[in-house]
């Protein structure tokens, strides 16, 4: 089946207010930059995102943050996105903060059909017991807070239940990819790409390279096909579009 659409706006032409999104990338590396922009275009908010972070400066999800377009973001990162920070704590945003590595496998088990898996990242802290501020009411004061979660304990270890994460849609950027949407993603663009991919009911891969079924060695294949419905294939301005969060140079020995 040959997925791939003719633009980022024809693949993301169908989203709608209030729809959910899993995002792909870590940091600045492996952003689908181009398919938020597009999602950006088309004027929807209310939207709830689920990402390892919510981008940085004018770059990302910063795109759509800034514009008020988010309601809600899952994620575990806030860093230096002082947008982020601000909508936060004045109660314009609500967050759920999660340990990064409980993220990417609530991601994968969504991804995979299981609705819920025991961990013991969080045992012993407002993770597991509640308490932690997801809406601020903007004046200091917790408008919503998380709830507390089932806990079990397993050969004398106390574990705390997850639950699965699905979305209406996921982004991805991938450094290769085929028709049939087989993605090979690029070093630290692998961390996140995969478990969004596969949470995503409906999953769009922009793709710097597009090659042809069989182009892409079988070993090779970070993500199988059958988690993409749709793939669109940058053009090279837009493959080599890459922000780095914090340039630093010095001068060239003579």
């Amino acid at each position: 089946m040959d997925k791939v659409v003719a633009s980022a706006a024809k693949a993301v032409a169908d989203v709608h207010d209030g729809a959910s999104f899993a995002v792909g990338g870590f940091g600045l590396s492996g952003v689908p930059n181009t398919l938020i922009q597009a999602v950006y275009d088309t004027g929807v908010g209310g939207l709830g995102v689920v990402s390892n972070n919510c981008g940085a400066m004018d770059s990302g999800l910063a795109v759509l943050l800034s514009a008020g377009r988010i309601a809600r973001v899952t994620g575990s990162y806030i860093g230096a996105n002082k947008e982020f920070a601000r909508q936060y704590l004045a109660g314009e945003l609500e967050v759920e903060l999660i340990p990064q590595g409980t993220l990417a496998e609530r991601l994968r088990a969504g991804g995979c059909g299981i609705p819920a898996f025991f961990t013991p990242a969080g045992v012993g802290t407002q993770v597991a017991d509640g308490g932690l501020p997801w809406r601020y009411d903007g004046a200091g004061e917790v408008s919503v807070a998380s709830p507390r979660k089932e806990t079990r304990e397993f050969d004398g270890v106390e574990y705390v239940l997850e639950r699965g994460i699905t979305t209406d849609f996921a982004l991805v950027r991938a450094a290769r990819g085929d028709r049939h949407g087989n993605l090979v993603f690029n070093k630290s663009s692998r961390n996140f790409n995969p478990p969004a991919a596969m949470a995503g009911r409906i999953t769009i891969a922009e793709v710097e390279e597009l090659v042809e079924p069989g182009g892409i060695d079988p070993d090779q294949v970070h993500l199988p096909g059958i988690f993409v419905q749709r793939v669109v294939a940058l053009t090279p301005r837009q493959a080599v579009d890459k922000k780095i969060e914090k340039r630093t140079t010095r001068k060239v020995s003579a």
